[in-house]
């Protein structure tokens, strides 16, 4: 079976090391373009390039906009991840380099020289993307899926502003740019991540029975960890690693609804939240595949192998 070839778009972040430990383990990895979001863009690259060398090296790692596209950036989420975004465990210094070129000139000419073949995750707020399609408008023609990790499509959101998903809320002009260039994409919303949240028991099973890539995670993602327990959220959360399920695994998808999705960027309580017309009455085309619900047993497979864990 051919390896699914992955294009990512990344902000790492706890749950972004996940998702790329299930990409190194499932399919090639073009490269990781970087954007500010989970902590700023000093960390987001050295984090990339931690993961480079954990992986042994190779993957091309392009820096790309430290800020949002309009506005000055909100909080972001080192309340969650640690400072460093990786929860401050005092990683080395990374050996892996970043590439001179700009993560969203590296976008169009890696499309550019693969038409058609590369599936374009996006794990990050959606800064790269607006800027690369800016740049070039006809950016969708050539990339074979889009899935995206963001919104909430029923608005119990993660951010300040009560509605909005962070990825979306850190910068919802450039999603705008993006939901509305493409005319479809797979949309993994927090809400969904929430419904398919992991058994903390298990998952530290997981990790006790993994290699070198579970002893990594296992360290960085105490701080999130901590977080989510404080703050009553249950089991191991795991955001990008389901859209990268989905990303990977497009028959993992057991309930999806096409739906016409649009960002709101205006509303003094509702900036950055992403607005579902379920009802088909604005008469937009259903640009988003909205994932509701996927396989638990294979996707809980995937990060098993992802950490190099045992079965079960």
């Amino acid at each position: 079976m051919t390896r699914p070839q992955l294009l990512i778009d990344t902000d790492p972040g706890v749950d972004d090391a996940l998702a790329i430990l299930m990409a190194h383990a499932d399919a090639d990895i073009a490269a990781l373009s970087i954007a500010a979001g989970n902590v700023g863009m000093a960390h987001t690259v050295r984090n990339a390039r931690a993961l480079v060398d954990l992986l042994g090296g190779g993957t091309p790692v392009f820096a790309g906009c430290g800020s949002p596209l309009v506005r000055a950036p909100g909080e972001d989420a080192a309340f969650v991840h640690g400072q460093d975004g990786f929860g401050d465990i005092g990683l080395p210094a990374p050996k892996a380099a970043v590439a001179d070129e700009p993560a969203a000139l590296a976008l169009l000419r890696l499309t550019r020289e693969r038409p058609g073949e590369l599936t374009l995750v996006a794990l990050a707020p959606l800064t790269n993307l607006a800027l690369a399609l800016r740049l070039d408008p006809t950016l969708p023609q050539r990339v074979a899926r889009l899935v995206v990790m963001g919104g909430a499509v029923t608005g119990h959101g993660n951010t300040g502003t009560i509605p909005a998903e962070f990825n979306i809320g850190f910068d919802p002009e450039a999603a705008h740019v993006v939901f509305e260039a493409f005319p479809s994409f797979d949309l993994v919303d927090w809400e969904a991540t929430l419904r398919h949240a992991f058994d903390e028991d298990a998952f530290d099973r997981w990790l006790r029975s993994g290699d070198h890539r579970a002893d990594f995670y296992g360290r960085i993602a105490g701080t999130a960890r901590a977080f989510n327990r404080k703050h009553e959220r249950r089991g191991i959360i795991a955001a990008d690693a389901l859209a990268m399920a989905v990303a990977l695994d497009p028959a993992i998808v057991i309930r999806s609804e096409r739906r016409a999705v649009a960002v709101e960027l205006d509303g003094r309580l509702t900036r950055g939240a992403t607005v579902v017309d379920w009802a088909g009455r604005r008469g937009a085309a259903a640009n988003a595949n909205i994932v509701l619900e996927v396989d638990q047993a294979r996707f809980g497979a995937m990060v098993r192998r992802a950490l190099g864990a045992a079965e079960r």
